[in-house]
C-alpha cells in the first residue's frame, strides 16, 4: 500500500491545474471541468476531509512556482510605509523572490520590533529575543 502525502496530493493537483487561470474558478457543475475532475478524486480517496491541508499546500506551491513569497509580519506597532519597503526588498532579496505579499499581525506581547515568518523559516527580530541572546552571551562569558 502506498501512502500518498498532501504534499503529493497538492502537487499533482497543481499540474492538473498549471495553465489554468487559478484565480477564476469556472462553475464545478461541468463533467469535463477540471475543478471538478480534482473534487471528485479527493471524494473518491475520501480525501474530503483533508481538503484545507491539501489546498494549504496547494497556495505554497503556486506561490514557489510564481516566485511569490508570503510573509507574515508580527509587530507591536503598525508598519509605516517606508519600513514595509525596505522589509520588502530584504525578503526579495534573501528568497530570491520576484514579488513579496506581506501580511501584518498586531502582536501586543511584542515589547519592539518584528518577527518575520517565511519560507519556513523564522526571523526574530524582536526586542525580547535580543535581550534573550545578550543575556546568553554574558552568562557563557561570565
Amino acid at each position: 500500500m502506498t501512502i500518498i502525502s498532501n504534499n503529493d496530493i497538492a502537487r499533482a493537483v497543481y499540474l492538473v491545474l498549471k495553465g489554468s487561470d487559478l484565480e477564476v474558478l469556472p462553475p464545478l457543475g461541468g463533467k469535463t471541468s477540471k475543478y471538478s475532475k480534482v473534487v471528485r478524486f479527493l471524494f473518491k480517496k475520501r480525501l474530503l476531509s483533508k481538503t484545507s491541508e491539501i489546498l494549504s499546500r496547494l497556495g505554497k506551491i503556486i506561490n514557489e512556482e510564481e516566485g511569490r513569497t508570503v510573509a507574515r509580519v508580527s509587530s507591536a506597532e503598525k508598519l509605516d510605509q517606508q519600513n514595509k519597503i525596505k522589509l520588502e526588498h530584504f525578503l526579495k532579496k534573501r528568497y530570491s523572490a520576484k514579488e513579496v505579499v506581506l501580511s501584518e499581525n498586531l502582536d501586543k506581547k511584542l515589547l519592539g520590533g518584528l518577527k518575520i515568518e517565511a519560507n519556513n523559516e523564522v526571523i526574530d527580530l524582536s526586542v525580547k529575543n535580543k535581550i534573550e541572546k545578550l543575556q546568553e552571551y554574558l552568562t557563557k562569558s561570565a
